[in-house]
C-alpha cells in the first residue's frame, strides 16, 4: 500500500537522447620483451601485467629501455609511437620473466683492473659469487667486493681478502630476452595459478582501464603466423563485444624480394579483414623498426588529427623513416611494384612525392573478399569503431523494460549521434531503424531486441582519374 501523499511531487524520468561514450579508436596494446631486470630496486619488474602509459618517460619507468630492439621489442614501439609519431597511450604486456628466461654462467674468469671488471653479461638476477682461480675460498660481498647491478660491474674493497690485479671466477644468472618464444607471447591461463597470459590479456584492458583496444601489436613476433593467428582471433572477439585491427609483419629478414611477399601472405593464411599486413622493414638513422610498430603509430596519429575518429587512411602519410630495409639491405620500390603490394592486400613503403610514405589501403582480406567494409581499412576501423561505441553508449540500457520509450530512445539517440557524423563528413550517412521484420514476436518475448544499422564511411580516393584530349577549336586562338 502506497503512502499517503499530501502536496507537490517530483519525479524523474531517463533523458530520451543519450549522449555516446567516447571510444579511443586507435589505442594498441602492445606484446614484446622489455628489459624489466635492469630497473633500479627490482630483479623482475611487471611480467604479464597489463599496464596503461601515457607518455615515453612513463613507459621507460615502468619498463626499462635497451636499444637493442631485437633483444627488448617493446623498447622499438615505445620509441616509434611515442618518441616519432608523439601519440598515447598504449596499454604494454611484457611477457619477458627475467626468473624464468635466465642462463646461468658457471666460473667466469675476469681479471680485476683499477681495481674493477665489467661481467660478460648484465642484467644480472639475483645474487653473484665470486671465488678465486682456483675455486676454493669464496669471497664475501660487501666486504670483499661490491656489485653494482646497473653496470654489472664488480669493484674490489681495498681492506678486502681481494688482491690487487687478481684473477678470480665468477658464478651468476642473467636475464636472457632470447629465451623468450611465441608460446610466451600467445600464452594462455597459468596451469597453477589460472592467471591469463600473453595475448590472453587482451580481455583484461576494458575491465582494468575502461579503454577498448583500438589495435593489438607484437613488433618482433607479429611475422610468426601461430602469433598473427591469435592476434587476429583476439582482435575479433575482445571482450565478447569489441573489435579491434592486428597489424603483423611479414618477415623482410626472409622474405626479401617483393615479388615473393604475396605468396608469404597467402601461406601463412594472412588473408582477414581485421589484419594489417606490413612489409618490409623501416629504417631511421642506424636503427631499423618492424613496420608494424610505425604503422600503429601513423593510424594513431592520424586519429588523433581527425577528432580520434578513424575515418582517414593512413595511406600517403609520412612515416619517419629515411630507407626501407629487407635482411639489412635497401630497397627501393616503384609505384608500379608498391601498387602491386597494394593490390596483394599488403600495406608498403613508397618514396615518391614528398618523401617516404605508408602505402597502402586494403586489409589482408583483399583481394580475395572484395566487400567495401572488410576490403579497406579505414571503413573496416570505422565499423568497428562505430560497433564499439554502440556498445558501451547502449549498455546502460539493458535490462530495461522493452517498450515503446526504450526503442524510440535508443533510435534517436543513434541517429542523433550519425547525423552528426554525416554532418562533420565523417561518414556520408547513416541511420538506425528497428524493424519489424528482424524483431520477431518470440525474441520480443525473449527480451531481445534488434535495431539495423546503415551507415556508409566515405572510401579513399585511391585511384584519381585526369582524362587529356587535345581540342583543335583552341587554334582559333591564334587569329586573336
Amino acid at each position: 500500500m502506497s503512502a499517503y501523499k499530501h502536496g507537490v511531487y517530483i519525479f524523474e524520468q531517463p533523458t530520451s537522447i543519450v549522449p555516446p561514450v567516447r571510444v579511443g579508436a586507435a589505442m594498441p596494446i602492445v606484446f614484446g620483451t622489455a628489459p624489466v631486470h635492469k630497473l633500479i630496486g627490482t630483479e623482475t619488474g611487471s611480467v604479464n601485467d597489463p599496464t596503461l602509459c601515457y607518455s615515453y618517460n612513463e613507459a621507460v619507468e615502468q619498463f626499462g629501455f635497451d636499444s637493442d630492439y631485437s633483444s627488448y621489442t617493446l623498447c622499438e614501439f615505445f620509441k616509434a609511437y611515442f618518441a616519432l609519431f608523439n601519440v598515447a597511450p598504449i596499454v604494454v604486456v611484457n611477457v619477458f620473466d627475467p626468473a624464468t628466461h635466465k642462463t646461468s654462467v658457471v666460473a667466469e674468469i675476469q681479471t680485476f683492473a683499477d681495481d674493477e671488471f665489467a661481467l660478460n653479461h648484465d642484467g644480472v638476477v639475483g645474487s653473484v659469487t665470486v671465488k678465486n682461480q682456483a675455486g676454493d675460498t669464496t669471497y664475501t660481498i660487501e666486504t670483499d667486493y661490491e656489485f653494482d647491478n646497473i653496470t654489472a660491474t664488480i669493484s674490489r674493497v681495498a681492506t678486502g681478502s681481494i688482491t690487487e690485479g687478481e684473477t678470480v671466477t665468477v658464478d651468476y644468472d642473467y636475464g636472457d630476452p632470447s629465451k623468450v618464444d611465441t608460446d610466451d607471447i600467445i600464452g594462455g591461463i597459468d596451469g597453477t595459478t589460472g592467471a591469463p597470459e600473453g595475448m590472453e590479456l587482451v580481455n583484461s584492458v576494458f575491465p582494468k582501464f575502461g579503454m577498448v583496444p583500438g589495435q593489438i601489436v607484437a613488433p618482433g613476433w607479429s611475422h610468426d603466423p601461430g602469433v598473427a593467428a591469435v592476434m587476429h582471433s583476439k582482435a575479433s572477439n575482445i571482450n565478447a563485444h569489441f573489435k579491434a585491427i592486428a597489424v603483423v609483419d611479414i618477415d623482410s629478414n626472409t622474405v626479401t624480394q617483393y615479388t615473393d611477399v604475396s605468396a608469404t601472405k597467402n601461406t601463412n593464411n594472412l588473408t582477414d579483414e581485421l589484419l594489417v599486413v606490413c612489409w618490409p622493414k623501416v629504417k631511421l638513422g642506424d636503427e631499423e623498426f618492424w613496420m608494424s610498430s610505425q604503422v600503429a603509430g601513423l593510424i594513431a596519429q592520424v586519429d588523433g588529427d581527425n577528432e580520434d575518429i578513424p575515418y582517414t587512411s593512413p595511406s600517403n602519410k609520412n612515416f619517419q623513416m629515411n630507407a626501407a630495409v629487407a635482411n639489412g639491405e635497401e630497397i627501393w620500390l616503384g609505384p608500379e611494384q608498391a601498387n602491386y603490394l597494394n593490390g596483394q592486400g599488403i600495406i608498403t613503403a613508397l618514396n615518391f612525392v614528398g618523401g617516404w610514405k605508408c602505402w597502402g589501403n586494403r586489409t589482408g582480406c583483399y583481394p580475395s573478399v572484395t566487400d567495401v567494409k572488410d576490403a579497406y581499412l579505414p571503413i573496416r576501423r570505422m565499423f568497428n569503431w562505430i560497433g564499439n561505441t554502440l556498445v558501451l553508449t547502449f549498455w546502460q540500457k539493458v535490462d530495461y523494460p522493452v517498450n515503446r520509450r526504450l526503442i524510440e530512445s535508443i533510435v534517436d539517440s543513434a541517429n542523433i549521434w550519425l547525423n552528426g557524423l554525416t554532418a562533420r563528413q565523417f561518414i556520408l550517412g547513416g541511420r538506425v531503424e528497428f524493424q519489424q521484420d528482424e524483431n520477431s514476436v518470440t525474441d520480443l518475448m525473449d527480451g531481445i531486441i534488434k535495431f539495423h544499422v546503415y551507415v556508409t564511411p566515405p572510401s579513399p580516393a585511391r585511384e584519381i582519374d585526369f582524362i587529356l584530349e587535345y581540342d583543335p577549336a583552341y587554334v582559333e586562338t591564334l587569329f586573336g
